[in-house]
This record gives structure tokens, C-alpha cells and sequence, in this order.
């Protein structure tokens, strides 16, 4: 006799039945799809029937085993806010140049873009009205660089970061939850 026409018992079905539960929160199965063979599942009686409602989705393969990377978590995002021995944050001073200059990054290109597509289409050379943008605002950017720089606030502002992390973990801690969910009102 086939062991798939043996009757399956309550446990193989829960079993199935958290193989499911997986497969819908790793996205492979929509709700409808999911509440249908839940269904089946319960009602199956042998393990073909219970055979059947997974044969189409992959095995879990344990973390350890994975070749996925995990995306970045919690404990990740405040490792990089630890301060070394001498009490140094390392890379802190190309984050805060970065936060400092990533807003005139981003609308220097838009402002290029747009004199770009108009530009083009005109016909013409256009006058490049972004310079008047970029010029001022990056000489003042340039001047708060350097002044920050020479006085240490790359490594305050890692410690103040660090310790909003720390904040953030304790409250993750106090709800239960491995990651942030919320987006942080005043980064400033």
C-alpha cells in the first residue's frame, strides 16, 4: 500500500496547516488562497490530499542555512551607533558630511533635470539658472563643513544619534517588537 493513501491524523494537519501560515507571511500565498487550502487542509484525509495543498511551495530552509540576506535589523542599525575603546565612533565623520550635504545633493539634481528637459526642449541653449542654487547654498554648506568639522560635531552627532538609537531599542524592547515600524518625527 501506498504510503500516501494512509490517513492522515490531526497533528499532519497541523502541520500542514503552519507550512501555510509560513507561505502566506513570506508572500508566496495571497489570503484567498491561503483561507481555500487552510480549509482543504482540515478537511484532507490522507497525506495525498495533504501532499497536494504544498507540493507547489518551497521548503523553509532554516536562517543558518539561507542564502538570502537578511535585511538590516535592529540590533544591526544600533551597532553602528557603538563607540569604539577611546570612546570614538567610527565613520562618524562621513555620515555627518553626508547628512550634510545629501538635501543640496538631491535638489542641485532636480534643478539641473529641470533646467535640462527644458532646455531641451526649447531648442536652445538655456541659460543654467541651477548655478545660482548650487553656488550660494553649497558655499554656505561649505563653510558649516568645515566649521563643524574643526570643532568635533561629526563625533557629537554620532553620540547624540547613538543615544536616540539606544532610546528607539528601549522601546522597541518595552512593545515587543524586533524592528521599528514608525518613521522618527524629528530627526533635526
Amino acid at each position: 500500500m501506498d504510503a500516501a493513501s494512509f490517513r492522515a491524523g490531526d497533528a499532519d494537519r497541523e502541520r500542514v496547516a503552519e507550512r501555510l501560515r509560513v507561505a502566506l507571511e513570506e508572500g508566496r500565498l495571497n489570503l484567498h488562497e491561503y483561507d481555500d487550502r487552510l480549509r482543504q487542509a482540515y478537511a484532507a484525509r490522507t497525506y495525498a490530499d495533504l501532499d497536494a495543498l504544498i507540493a507547489d511551495l518551497p521548503g523553509v530552509t532554516p536562517p543558518s542555512q539561507s542564502q538570502v540576506v537578511p535585511a538590516a535589523t535592529a540590533a544591526d542599525n544600533a551597532a553602528a551607533w557603538r563607540p569604539t575603546a577611546d570612546g570614538k565612533y567610527p565613520d562618524a565623520t562621513r555620515r555627518w558630511v553626508v547628512k550634510q550635504w545629501d538635501g543640496w545633493i538631491s535638489v542641485v539634481v532636480v534643478c539641473t533635470l529641470i533646467w535640462f528637459v527644458t532646455s531641451v526642449f526649447s531648442g536652445e541653449g538655456a541659460y543654467f539658472w541651477p548655478i545660482w542654487v548650487a553656488g550660494p547654498w553649497g558655499a554656505l554648506l561649505l563653510v558649516q563643513t568645515l566649521r563643524g568639522l574643526i570643532a568635533g560635531e561629526p563625533q557629537r552627532w554620532a553620540a547624540k544619534e547613538a543615544r536616540k538609537e539606544a532610546e528607539r531599542e528601549v522601546r522597541r524592547r518595552a512593545h515587543g517588537r524586533d524592528t521599528d515600524t514608525k518613521p522618527d518625527d524629528a530627526d533635526g
